[in-house]
C-alpha cells in the first residue's frame, strides 16, 4: 500500500543535522526497529480514518432532513387510495409527519398504561383527510411547525402542507385552545360562534388579515359528537390565495383548523376538488 500521502513520522531528519538519527546495523535491532515504524504508520491511518469517519458523521446529521415525510414526489406514491373514492389518495397524520403528535405519544402512552381507553392526549387528536394522487406534500420550517416548542406552545403552529400547482394547496394548522378559551377540553360550541372563532383564527387562513366582509359563508356539521364549523372565504388580498375554503374544530386542548386555498385560475378548475378535500377532513 503506498504511503506517500501520510505524514512523515519523525524517525529522521535532516543528514546535515548533528543529531541525525541512524538505523541500527544489528539484525535483530533493525527488524525491530522495522515493526516500530510499520507500527507507526498504522497509527497514523487509523488516525487519519476515525477522523475521516467523525467528520462524515458530523457532516451526516448536520446535513440530515428534518423530522417531517416531506417528500418531493406524488402523493399517489406513497398513500393508499382512499375507500370511498379509489380517484384521491387518503392521508392519516401520524407521528412521523408532525411534532405534535410526536409529543401526543409519549403523552397518550403514558395515559393508555393507566388504564385509558381514548388513548388520545396531548396537544392534536390524530386527523385524516383526502386529496388527489398528483399533490405533493411540503416541508415546514421549524418556526413554523412549532417543532421547537413542543410538547407545549403558545402560538398556533402549522401541522402539515400539500401542494398542486394547478389546483391550489392545503395546510392543517393548529391552535392551542387556552388562547381561544380558559375552559379545559372545550367543545367548539363553547369557545364561540362561527364568526368569533374566525375572527381569532383569520390571519392563519389568509396569511395576514381577514376582513369581516371577506368571510362569505359559514356553516356548521355534525358529525358523531365532533362538531365542526365550515367557511367560505373570497379574500382578494390574502397572501394564501384569493379563495380560501376553511374547517375548524375542537379536540382535547387544541383547536384544529383546515384550509384549503387557490388563486383565481386555480379556482376555476379545481373549487370542486378543493371543497371535496376540506369535506373529507375529520379529527
Amino acid at each position: 500500500m503506498a504511503t506517500s500521502s501520510l505524514p512523515k513520522l519523525p524517525l529522521t531528519s535532516s543528514s546535515s543535522s548533528s543529531n541525525s538519527f541512524k538505523p541500527p546495523t544489528n539484525p535483530s535491532m533493525l527488524q525491530l526497529h522495522t515493526q516500530k515504524q510499520e507500527q507507526g504508520k498504522s497509527l497514523i491511518r487509523r488516525d487519519l480514518l476515525l477522523k475521516g469517519v467523525s467528520f462524515s458523521l458530523l457532516h451526516f446529521v448536520l446535513k440530515s432532513p428534518p423530522p417531517s415525510q416531506a417528500r418531493d414526489v406524488d402523493v399517489g406514491s406513497f398513500l393508499p387510495p382512499s375507500p370511498s373514492d379509489p380517484s384521491f389518495v387518503l392521508f392519516k397524520a401520524t407521528s412521523k409527519d408532525t411534532p405534535a403528535l410526536r409529543a401526543d405519544c409519549r403523552l397518550s402512552c403514558s395515559i393508555e398504561s393507566k388504564g385509558y381507553s381514548d388513548g388520545f392526549a396531548g396537544n392534536v387528536a390524530p386527523y385524516q383527510f383526502v386529496l388527489p394522487p398528483t399533490w405533493k406534500q411540503l416541508r415546514i420550517a421549524n418556526i413554523l411547525s412549532g417543532n421547537y416548542c413542543q410538547p407545549k406552545c403558545a402560538e398556533p403552529w402549522i401541522e402539515v402542507k400539500f401542494e398542486d400547482e394547478k389546483q391550489g394547496k392545503i395546510q392543517v394548522v393548529a391552535s392551542p385552545l387556552i388562547r381561544l378559551t380558559n375552559k379545559p377540553n372545550a367543545t367548539i360550541e363553547e369557545i364561540g360562534s362561527p364568526d368569533k372563532l374566525i375572527a381569532s383564527l383569520g390571519p392563519f387562513v389568509t396569511g395576514n388579515t381577514l376582513d369581516p366582509d371577506e368571510l362569505i359563508e359559514t356553516s356548521v356539521e355534525k358529525v358523531g359528537d365532533q362538531t365542526y364549523y365550515k367557511y367560505v372565504l373570497e379574500t382578494p388580498y390574502a397572501l394564501t390565495g384569493t379563495h380560501n375554503l376553511a374547517k375548524a374544530t375542537a379536540k382535547g386542548n387544541t383547536v384544529v383548523l383546515f384550509v384549503a386555498s387557490a388563486n383565481d385560475k386555480q379556482w376555476q378548475t379545481s373549487q370542486k376538488t378543493l371543497q371535496t378535500i376540506v369535506d373529507s377532513f375529520q379529527v
